[in-house]
């Protein structure tokens, strides 16, 4: 029926699914998906802060492992979500880098802890747990035959993102890191970097590229800045990208503005220290640092902004790829 075949190929030509286009849109189509348990812990800060296992609640949270095309061992982008989960940017990111030959392990840290999101109550859940599902995961990839354990890239946001910061200090490692492997960049996406740790200016020997909004309002660009500044000053290979215009949560595919989330809670004006292990102190009132304070606000603006969502793509994916490929 040759007349039925050029009528079928003209539809698939229209709607973009067959020739060049089709094999292009393929590529970001993983060769292979597992779901992995990772055997991990639930911790308070000054818990996680003074290495205390004994003190954790155990729990299995999981990971999605998308195997690129490709043969043999392959690199690994590890994505650790915000405070509303894993959302639409996740995908996203995942479809971006596997389109490169980069296999991703998306990490869910909260349907295993019974969580959907935390935006609203930060307390519910220390903000360092997220680091050591982190370093669990590398565990699980550590092993696996289809990884290449020198080219594991960590990207996180927001939440996520203040994960795959802290998450890059040579103590944490130290503390929690049973992989024998660690990771060959950290880029954490609008990060909350208003905490200053014990030996915060000591990160391992790996590349951070912090990428922010400027005109963030949830955890703003000023703090991530000035600690990049420190860093700088101890000779850490780090930089910061930012967007004009861009809010918290810019490179959300769904949405192309900015909206004010009234029950977000945020601690853009907190400054936090950890003057003892496990002690975090609010700098202005001298006390333990608590999610009632006064410095605690709500209502910052999340969204998403197409030009800088398209910057940020290009610029990320070309630095993660840049690192893999060495």
């Amino acid at each position: 029926m040759p007349g039925f075949s050029r009528f079928l190929a003209a539809i698939l030509l229209s709607a973009g699914l067959a020739g060049p286009a089709a094999a292009q849109d393929t590529a970001a189509i993983a060769s292979r998906v597992e779901l992995h348990p990772i055997p991990s812990l639930t911790l308070s800060d000054a818990q996680f802060l003074t290495a205390d296992a004994a003190g954790g609640t155990p729990v299995t949270v999981a990971g999605e492992l998308r195997v690129a095309q490709g043969t043999g061992r392959l690199p690994v982008v590890v994505l650790m979500h915000g405070s509303g989960g894993i959302g639409p940017n996740i995908e996203m990111w995942s479809a971006q880098f596997t389109a490169r030959g980069i296999s991703t392990f998306a990490i869910d840290g909260f349907t295993g802890r019974g969580l959907v999101s935390t935006s609203s109550d930060q307390a519910r859940l220390g903000r360092l747990n997220l680091i050591l599902d982190i370093y669990r995961s590398l565990e699980i990839l550590a092993k696996h035959p289809r990884v290449d354990p020198q080219k594991i890239v960590l990207v996180g946001f927001s939440r996520g993102g203040q994960a795959a910061f802290y998450a890059s200090l040579a103590r944490f490692h130290q503390m929690w890191n049973r992989s024998g492997i660690g990771f060959a960049a950290y880029v954490p996406f609008y990060a909350d970097c208003a905490t200053r740790y014990i030996d915060d200016l000591k990160p391992v020997a790996a590349p951070i590229r912090l990428i922010h909004g400027e005109a963030d309002d949830y955890n703003p660009l000023r703090s991530c800045a000035a600690q990049a500044e420190r860093l700088k000053a101890n000779s850490v290979d780090i930089a910061v990208t930012t967007y004009p215009g861009a809010h918290h949560g810019f490179d959300t595919p769904l949405t192309d503005a900015a909206v004010v989330t009234p029950q977000s809670q945020t601690v853009r004006n907190c400054s936090i220290e950890e003057r003892a292990p496990g002690q975090l102190i609010n700098t202005a009132t001298g006390a333990v640092f608590s999610y009632t304070d006064a410095c605690v606000e709500r209502g910052p603006q999340v969204g998403g902004h197409p030009q800088a969502r398209a910057a940020a793509v290009a610029a990320v994916t070309e630095f993660v790829t840049g690192v893999v490929r060495k």
